[in-house]
Formats: structure tokens, sequence, C-alpha cells
């Protein structure tokens, strides 16, 4: 009877709380006031309702804070939405990334697994952790070039992808480029052939379909992030996903310390023989839960950053809607220009939920990509370059051992000629309007 008491007041006082935090989302982010020009237009950036708050204070009053309750359904539910076998929750995008490489250097993989100095195709217009992770597992990174600026597609250019395979590649690992699916076909075909590992890299394209199957749905392992700027967020967050059980099993070895024992958080004894293993040089019954068959990481995520993911991804639908019609807005009004910039453009299998708008000024446009992104910075709207450009020319690659297949010339053209600007959901229609409005202003000139 205590109990059944103290759980009823305890349920009282958080209905209590909930209508606070409700009263509070009213006051503290319903009511921007947006001024033209010295208002900041972010080229990124998370949208949220009151869902998000109350998830998140419930999951701090469960007191549990590790991964629980809330990361099972959010697991569960990006599972269904993925149509895969597995998801694993991270605490990052980048950490989705090293998973991914590191779960395919474990023994268990034989002679497939990659090893010191074996070589992983990849392109070097990329974010830095997808290709920090080939390094760091003592891999080859080997880079082709993108496609001529031209197309305005910023993705891998296919057309040399036989010549950079050789009798040390195990795998190819690529990033749907700002939401803008790859050449899926071309890829699956040469890693078939091959017997190659394929890592799809999906942080900035939760949503993105290609021939009418949503990214993440060819690879053997996906990844995804949840950081603010992309098209669910958890804060700092990030997933790995797999159809292949046994590649499911390392992820989570892996993500969790090395461990042997697949015991999800809280539980013991999942296989039901907990003292009665004989691994490595131990003695016989040493507790599996504390065995470790890798030397890995905890790269989990918390309760409270699931809980919130698990009220975003209800949206994932709406959220990728309205970058869509955001894209369309800033296209259609940009068309009249493309004698001075090159228009993003995506592959008739593809139906991308862009996570940015993609603008690269040509060589003849009167004006350079800085002189033009000084402006919208006087403007204060937000944009950003294509990620590292050339990871190469970065100072954290010198010293490091790669590979290039023909030349980087796109690469080095995006660098030099490109950047993106938002198109999120929280943009709203007088933000869009005012975006617009500068946009015209320039390139009229």
């Amino acid at each position: 009877m205590a109990s059944n008491k103290r759980s009823n007041e305890s349920e009282k006082i958080k209905k209590k709380i909930f209508k606070l935090v409700g009263d509070y989302h009213s006051a503290r982010f319903e009511s921007e006031e947006f001024i033209p020009g010295e208002s900041y237009v972010q080229n990124s950036g998370k949208m949220f309702g009151i869902e998000e708050l109350k998830n998140g204070i419930e999951s701090i009053l469960d007191g549990w804070w590790t991964d629980g309750r809330f990361a099972e359904s959010f697991e569960s539910s990006l599972r269904n939405y993925l149509k895969t076998r597995s998801v694993h929750l991270v605490n990052s995008g980048s950490s989705a990334n090293l998973l991914a490489v590191y779960s395919l250097t474990s023994k268990e993989l034989g002679e497939r697994r990659i090893k010191e100095g074996d070589e992983v195709i990849s392109v070097a217009a990329a974010f830095p952790t997808t290709v920090n992770p080939i390094v760091l597992s003592g891999a080859v990174p080997v880079f082709l070039d993108i496609e001529d600026l031209n197309s305005g597609q910023y993705n891998i250019d296919v057309s040399r992808l036989e010549e950079a395979v050789s009798d040390r590649t195990k795998a190819i690992f690529l990033a749907h480029t700002l939401g803008n699916p790859f050449n899926v076909d071309a890829i699956l075909e040469t890693a078939k052939k091959h017997n190659l590992y394929v890592i799809e890299d999906c942080c900035d394209a939760l949503g993105s379909e290609y021939s009418g199957k949503k990214v993440s749905s060819f690879g053997d392992i996906a990844t995804f992030s949840f950081y603010p700027a992309h098209h669910i967020t958890t804060g700092e967050g990030g997933a790995v996903a797999t159809k292949n059980t046994l590649l499911s099993r390392l992820i989570k070895s892996w993500r969790n310390w090395g461990r042997d024992c697949w015991c999800d958080s809280g539980k013991d004894n999942t296989c039901g023989k907990r003292f009665e293993w004989k691994l490595g040089d131990l003695p016989r019954g040493y507790d599996h839960k504390n065995i470790y068959s890798k030397l890995g990481f905890n790269l989990k995520i918390t309760d409270m950053q699931a809980s919130i993911g698990l009220a975003q991804l209800e949206k994932v639908g709406e959220f990728g809607k309205i970058r869509k019609e955001n894209f369309k807005s800033i296209y259609k009004t940009l068309e009249r220009y493309e004698d001075k910039i090159i228009l993003p453009q995506s592959l008739p299998e593809s139906n991308p939920s862009w996570f940015g708008f993609p603008i690269s000024v040509r060589e003849d446009a009167g004006f350079s990509r800085d002189e033009f992104t000084q402006y919208l910075n006087s403007c204060r709207i937000g944009f950003r370059p294509l990620f590292s450009g050339n990871i190469t020319r970065h100072p954290s690659f010198k010293g490091v051992k790669y590979r290039v297949v023909g030349t980087l010339r796109n690469t080095d053209a995006t660098m030099n000629q490109t950047f993106w600007i938002g198109i999120q959901p929280n943009i709203t229609e007088e933000k869009k309007e005012y975006v617009i409005k500068v946009l015209n202003n320039y390139l009229d000139r």
C-alpha cells in the first residue's frame, strides 16, 4: 500500500512538472523575433517542441541515466524506420564511423578483416570523421576524385573505381554528401566483384532514398549522426545500423568496452552460463561480463539523449518535407543565375533529403566564392564550405600515408568554389524570404 501511495504521489508531481515544462517552452522558445540584417540566420540547427523536453525530464526523473528504456525504444523505432535488423546507439556520429571501421578489423571476420596496411576507398572531399577512422585503424585511405563540379553532385566519381582496387583493398567508405545519395549501383557492383565491405555514412542523409529504398539499406554497415545540425537530434548522438548478425555483435562489443558479453546494460547472464566460460588465459568460470575480446571503447548513448531522439524520430517525416520545400524555394529563385553559379543536382534514382543547399561559383562569374560568402556574412546569413574541402591539405594529414587514384582536381575546385547554406526546418518563412532576397540582391549586381 505504501509503495502504491508513493507511486501515485510521484505521478501527480510529474504531471505538475510537465505542465511547467510546457509553460516554459511557450515562454522561452515560441516568441523569437526576427530582425532582418540583425538576427542571425543559422546554416543549421535543431527544431523541437514540448515533447522533447518532457521526454528529457522524464528520463532524468527515472534516475537511470545510462542507456535504458528510452534507448531501447529509440533503437527499436529507428530499426523499424530504417527497415534493418539491428541498430546500436552511440554518443556521436563520429563514434558511429569509428565503430563501423573498427568492427571490420575484428579477427572473427577472418581474411576479410581490415588489417594494418590494408586499403579503404573513400574521397578527400569529406568530413574528417569519415576518413580519420581509416587512418586510426592502421589502414590506408585511397582517395578518388568527386564528380566534375558542373554536375552539382559532390559525390565520388565512379569512373576510376575499378582502378582504385588493389589486392589490399578491404572496404569502400563513403558519405551521401549533404544528403545527396552517391551512385549506389556502381559502388555495390565493384564491392560484390571484389568482395569488399561497404560502409554508408548517412550522417547527413537520414530519410534520403535511392531506387525507392532508404539510404543505409545497401551497404554492410550504415552510420548516422544526431548532432543538432542533422535531420533529427539528441544533442550529441549517433547510431550504427547493420543487417548482418555477426557485424551487429562485433559493433556492440567494440562500443561496450570490448566486452565479450552481449548482455544489455543492467542485465546479467543473458547467455545462461555467465560463470562457465573458458576464454583466453583466464581461469574457467571467470565472470563473462568482465571478459574482453576487443581493445574496445565506451561509446554508449545516455537515456536522456535517447529520450529526445525518440520524440524527434516521430517528426522525421515532417522535418524532411520542410527541408525539401526549402530546397525547392531556393532552387527556384536561383535558376536564372546558372551562368554565375552551379546548382545542386541528384541522380535520377535519388530522392535526397538535403542536409544543406550547396552552391558553387563559376570561375567566370565575375566574383569569387569568398566575396559571395563575405556578403552573406555581412547580412548575418550563415554558411559553410563543403566540410574539409580536401582533407589531404589539412595540417592533420601531414605525414599520413594515403594513396590517390588519378587527381583531386574536382575536389580542389570544390574546396575553392563551393559553400552551402541552411534549409533546416527551423528556418521560418520570414527568414527564408530574407535569405532569398539577399541571394538575389548579390547575384543581380
